[in-house]
């Protein structure tokens, strides 16, 4: 019997193109279905949260995740990376560093416990990390099959210093932001953030997507072009970054 998108809690924004809301965190996941290949993007917050975001692709797709791409290195979207062992993992240029150098790891581990995680899991989790095999600078099209090609742009720095986007063509097109863009509450500048090039960031992602996509944030519900405008012009404001 086919599983519906609404059965397992996910949005659907677009043909093929779907996201959901983790709990805890209200972290978003992304999933993008071509003919030959599914992309999903962020792992979610441990591996066996990782592992559910892998059966319910399958599951709606009829077919295994391919690829993987990660927005950002923070815990809530890629301590669920250890399920996804077969499939081409991206990032952009030095996530794979933040995800393999030991003091990394361990401020990842201690921020998630720190958020409420348990010790247990954020332990199991920070050692199973495994860093993307495909590093973004610019720009990487990825062709899912049946014409859908999917861009990964390396939008950042910003709220980290490894922000990735992905922008899926279409009517209407869709734009995965990471924590660049949050909807459900203030974005987050920890002590990884580029504020000086936040605002920047964010003008890239406008001009990938255009007036008319739907940006999907890394918390909160889907918004239009002119939330992330006003969301640029508030943190220009809050960091004091001249237009």
């Amino acid at each position: 019997m086919t599983v519906t998108w609404e059965e397992l809690g996910w949005e659907r924004v677009a043909g093929g193109v779907g996201r959901c809301r983790l709990p805890v965190w209200d972290c978003t996941a992304g999933l993008v279905a071509g003919e030959g290949a599914v992309l999903v993007v962020d792992a979610g917050s441990s591996p066996a949260e990782g592992a559910r975001l892998r059966e319910q692709a399958l599951s709606l797709t009829g077919r295994r995740v391919t690829h993987l791409a990660l927005t950002h290195p923070h815990f809530d979207h890629v301590f669920g990376v250890a399920a996804f062992t077969d499939t081409e993992v991206f990032g952009a240029v030095g996530a794979d560093a933040v995800l393999t150098r030991v003091r990394d790891r361990e401020e990842l581990r201690a921020d998630a416990v720190r958020n409420g995680l348990a010790e247990a899991t954020a332990r199991e989790s920070a050692d199973r990390l495994v860093p993307p095999r495909h590093l973004v600078s610019g720009e990487w099209t990825l062709d899912l099959g049946g014409g859908r090609q999917v861009l990964l742009a390396n939008v950042g720095p910003g709220h980290t210093a490894h922000d990735l986007a992905v922008l899926v063509p279409g009517d209407p097109e869709v734009v995965f932001c990471g924590d660049l863009v949050e909807e459900s509450g203030e974005p987050q500048a920890g002590p990884d953030a580029v504020p000086s090039h936040w605002p920047a960031a964010l003008d890239r992602l406008l001009d990938l997507g255009g007036e008319d996509a739907l940006y999907v944030p890394g918390h909160g519900a889907v918004v239009d072009a002119a939330f992330v405008r006003a969301q640029r012009d508030t943190l220009a404001a809050r960091f004091g970054v001249s237009p």
